[in-house]
C-alpha cells in the first residue's frame, strides 16, 4: 500500500494507472475505521482494479461547539487494516493541502441540504459537498463507495454528482450494525457503558416504525409521535424522527412506495444518527 500526502503525488499515481489502463475506485473516510469502512473497501475491489483510500478530517463540515478537535485521529491502526485488505494507495492529506488560505468557493445542493441533520447543524452539508468535490477532482475515481447509514449526506453527494455531471459512478453499501443492531460508527465510542447498553433502540424504534407503516393502521405523523416518544422514553433527546421519500428526503405521503425513516438524537452527550430504507407493499 503506497501512502501518499500530496494532491500532486497521487495525481501523478492515478495518471500511471490510467496509462495501463485499470479502472480506480475510492473510498472517502475520516479515519478511526471500523468494520463498516473495511466492508466499504472490500466492495469496492470487487468493482475496480485499483482502490483509493482517504483519511482528512475535514474541518469545514464541523459547526460551532462541535467535535473537530477531539474527532478520534488513529492513523496507525487505520493503516494497519487498509494493508490487511490490501488497498493500493491512501491518501492522507493535511489541511492545507485541501484548502488554500484564501479559498472563497464551496459547493451547496439547496433544498437537501438545510433539511433534517443540516436544520442542526447549519454548513454541515455545504462542507460534505465540497470537500467531497475536491476528493472526486483529486482522485478522478469511476466509483466511489458510501455507507447507508448516513442517508442524507448520500442523497446530498449524489445530487451534487448528477446537477455538476461529475463522472464518477456512486456505489451505496448497506449498513454494517453489531449483533444488537446499533449501526457502527466512530462516535459510538463516546458512549458510556450504560449509554452502549441503550443505544441499539434507536434501531429497535426504527423497526417499529417500519412495521407501522406497512401495517397501515396509523397516519404517518402518528407513528413519528409515538417513535419519537419512545425514543425520549429510553433517555434520548431527539433532534428529529421523520419518515420521507427515499429518492429526495421529501416528507412522505401514504401514497409513497419507496420510504426512509430518519433519526438523530443524543444519548449523554453523543449525537447518533441511523435510517431504515424499504418498500411499502401495497
Amino acid at each position: 500500500m503506497q501512502i501518499i500526502n500530496t494532491v500532486s503525488d497521487l495525481r501523478a499515481l492515478i495518471k500511471a494507472w490510467r496509462r495501463s489502463g485499470e479502472s480506480i475506485a475510492f473510498v472517502p473516510t475520516m479515519g478511526n475505521l471500523h468494520a463498516g469502512h473495511i466492508d466499504l473497501v472490500n466492495k469496492a475491489k470487487i468493482c475496480a482494479d485499483r482502490v483509493v483510500v482517504s483519511i482528512f478530517v475535514n474541518p469545514t463540515q464541523f459547526g460551532e461547539g462541535e467535535d473537530f478537535l477531539t474527532y478520534p485521529r488513529t492513523e496507525q491502526a487505520d493503516q494497519s487494516q487498509l494493508e490487511v485488505v490490501g488497498v493500493d494507495a491512501l491518501f492522507l492529506p493535511a489541511v492545507e493541502d485541501i484548502y488554500s488560505p484564501n479559498a472563497a468557493t464551496s459547493i451547496t445542493v439547496n433544498g437537501l441540504s438545510e433539511r433534517y441533520c443540516g436544520a442542526f447543524r447549519p454548513g454541515h452539508f455545504s462542507g460534505v459537498a465540497t470537500v467531497v468535490c475536491k476528493l472526486f477532482n483529486i482522485v478522478q475515481p469511476d466509483k466511489a463507495l458510501f455507507g447507508l447509514k448516513d442517508f442524507q449526506q448520500l442523497t446530498v453527494i449524489k445530487s451534487m454528482v448528477q446537477d455538476l455531471n461529475i463522472p464518477v459512478e456512486i456505489i451505496s453499501v448497506d449498513t454494517v450494525r453489531e449483533a444488537s443492531g446499533l449501526a457502527l460508527s466512530s462516535r459510538n465510542g463516546y458512549l458510556t457503558d450504560l449509554e452502549k447498553q441503550l443505544a441499539p433502540e434507536l434501531y429497535k424504534v426504527l423497526c417499529a416504525a417500519k412495521a407501522a407503516i406497512l401495517q397501515g393502521e396509523l397516519n404517518i405523523t402518528e407513528i413519528e409521535q409515538q417513535a419519537i416518544k419512545k425514543l425520549e422514553f429510553y433517555g434520548f433527546k431527539p433532534d428529529y424522527l421523520s419518515i420521507c421519500r427515499s429518492q429526495d428526503l421529501s416528507p412522505a405521503t401514504s401514497k409513497d412506495i419507496e420510504l426512509v425513516v430518519l433519526v438523530a438524537a443524543k444519548l449523554g452527550k453523543t449525537r447518533l444518527i441511523d435510517n431504515l430504507c424499504f418498500s411499502k407493499v401495497i
